[in-house]
């Protein structure tokens, strides 16, 4: 778990960077829950990778950061670092998987960051190594990093005093990061308040890893859900979210492409996949009929695929 006094000290450390997300009441009346969303996508970068990724490079010591900063990441990390390296006023170098979207490698190339595209399997041993080969700088890993995480938190403590009696909390799940972060405050001030993360059904370890007891690899099928998912949890996170968490969700890709489509018409709220995955689990009433609420992570979705889930055309075995 994540101190309180950690996560106290970032949203102190975030002013000027990270906004204040709202949290609204989603217009749902098909649902038995009473469902609200915390809307990251607002964040400067459209993602909640702002907060930790600022709170990590304004913490570290000054001549850490000097030669740069480095991270492995889908995209929304990247944009994080890549904003937190040009407000500190030192290069930055990211790495991605071959599968990263074209709107979030534009965005990044436009905060000035370089990019180096490599395979899935390479892409992930940056994160076990936490290390970029031939590179310089300091390495901000996107989701092991003590301050990254302590950075996510504060998403926690604004959702209780927006809302201070929710019952549920559902949380995107990509490595684990955000899922600790958050659920560091939730548990910390509201105990009784559940915290589920959420996972595609087409690469969903966690879920795997509560049922055996222990870490399990899965088989990791790329999605539109690029944001989320992954092949197995990371062997430092593993105890860290078992200690905070309820357990976890899946929902299929057509349950998610149902919820970014239902918030952009419903809420004028543009989420991209690993965004809506919280709304999916909802709607399908995985979290109950109390007050839940879900982290709407990010909203970096390529505008041609919104177009096609918006359109009814989009067919997410195929895409």
């Amino acid at each position: 778990m994540i101190p309180l006094e950690d996560i106290r000290r970032a949203r102190e450390v975030l002013a000027g960077a990270a906004v204040r997300s709202p949290l609204v009441r989603l217009d749902a009346p098909e649902s038995d829950a009473e469902i609200y969303v915390k809307l990251e996508n607002l964040q400067p970068i459209r993602s909640f990778k702002i907060r930790g990724a600022v709170n990590a490079v304004r913490q570290a010591p000054r001549e850490e950061v000097a030669k740069g900063v480095l991270t492995a990441s889908a995209g929304n990390m990247a944009q994080g670092v890549a904003w937190a390296a040009r407000d500190a006023g030192v290069p930055c170098t990211v790495v991605v998987p071959e599968h990263a979207p074209q709107a979030k490698l534009e965005a990044i190339e436009r905060l000035g960051a370089g990019i180096v595209k490599v395979t899935y399997d390479r892409w992930w041993q940056a994160l076990v190594d936490s290390r970029i080969e031939g590179a310089q700088g300091l390495f901000i890993h996107p989701v092991e990093n003590d301050r990254v995480m302590a950075g996510n938190g504060t998403i926690g403590l604004e959702l209780l005093e927006d809302l201070p009696d929710p019952d549920v909390v559902l949380v995107p799940f990509g490595g684990g990061g955000l899922s600790v972060g958050v659920a560091s405050a939730i548990k910390a001030l509201r105990p009784s308040a559940k915290v589920y993360p959420v996972e595609p059904e087409s690469a969903a370890p966690l879920a795997a890893s509560l049922e055996a007891g222990e870490p399990r690899e899965v088989d990791y099928v790329p999605s539109f859900v690029d944001g989320a998912g992954a092949r197995t949890v990371l062997e430092r996170m593993w105890p860290l979210v078992r200690e905070v968490v309820d357990g976890s969700f899946t929902v299929s890709l057509e349950e998610t492409a149902h919820a970014v489509k239902l918030l952009a018409e419903r809420a004028a709220v543009v989420a991209e996949g690993a965004g809506a995955l919280g709304v999916a689990a909802a709607l399908a009433g995985r979290g109950g009929s109390g007050k839940v609420v879900c982290i709407v992570s990010g909203g970096n979705i390529d505008s041609a695929l919104l177009a096609r889930i918006l359109d009814g055309s989009f067919t997410a075995r195929a895409d």
